[in-house]
């Protein structure tokens, strides 16, 4: 490949790379459910990355729990569940660590066998933790049934996307009329005044 197609490929997917991140921040704004809202998130991560999975993981009650999948696996969102110590998805979580295997995944030591997901045979695994305000609120994984190289474009698109849908769990918390009552301007000043303080000490 010429420099030239290089740099056109290149900018080609970082365009794409763009685009998922403006469209995650308006699934942001939209008054969607959050099922609906992290369906479509993980539909655009597969979309990127060519994955033939990607799943979304919650905590709760130090429990990683399934709550969203790009592939069919009704009968097993809310169902699937796994402590921090448990699985290459735990370690992500325990560690905050991005974890990418490029092959023979299942062969980890650190891997947990789910019996009701066909992505225990995937080879490929590329996980991110799901950050918010400072704290690991679940996982996210991309996984390719066929050995797969990830890109630094790949684990870059998949941190950040963590990182969003820390904001939109937080978000979602807010009710609307918390929004609309919020005085924004006291809000950033009194936050702002006590970071200053702080800086005196």
């Amino acid at each position: 490949m010429t420099k030239a197609k290089d740099l056109e490929s290149r900018l080609e997917r970082l365009e794409q790379q763009l685009g998922i991140y403006q469209r995650v921040s308006r699934l942001m704004v939209r008054e969607l459910s959050l099922a609906q809202t992290l369906a479509a998130v993980v539909k655009l991560v597969q979309d990127f990355t060519n994955c033939d999975s990607c799943l979304l993981y919650l905590l709760a009650n130090e429990e990683l729990v399934l709550c969203a999948s790009s592939s069919p696996h009704p009968g097993q969102i809310g169902r699937v569940r796994l402590t921090l110590n448990e699985g290459l998805t735990g370690w992500v979580a325990r560690e905050r660590k991005l974890l990418a295997i490029t092959m023979e995944a299942y062969k980890d030591s650190r891997f947990k066998t789910f019996s009701e997901l066909p992505e225990d045979t995937y080879e490929s695994f590329l996980s991110s933790p799901v950050i918010a305000r400072n704290r690991v609120v679940g996982v996210i994984n991309v996984q390719h049934r066929m050995p797969h190289r990830h890109s630094g474009a790949e684990m870059e698109l998949l941190t950040t996307v963590g990182e969003q849908v820390g904001c939109l769990l937080v978000l979602a918390r807010m009710p609307a009329s918390a929004i609309e009552e919020v005085n924004h301007v006291d809000l950033v000043m009194s936050h702002g005044h006590i970071a200053a303080k702080g800086e005196q000490l």
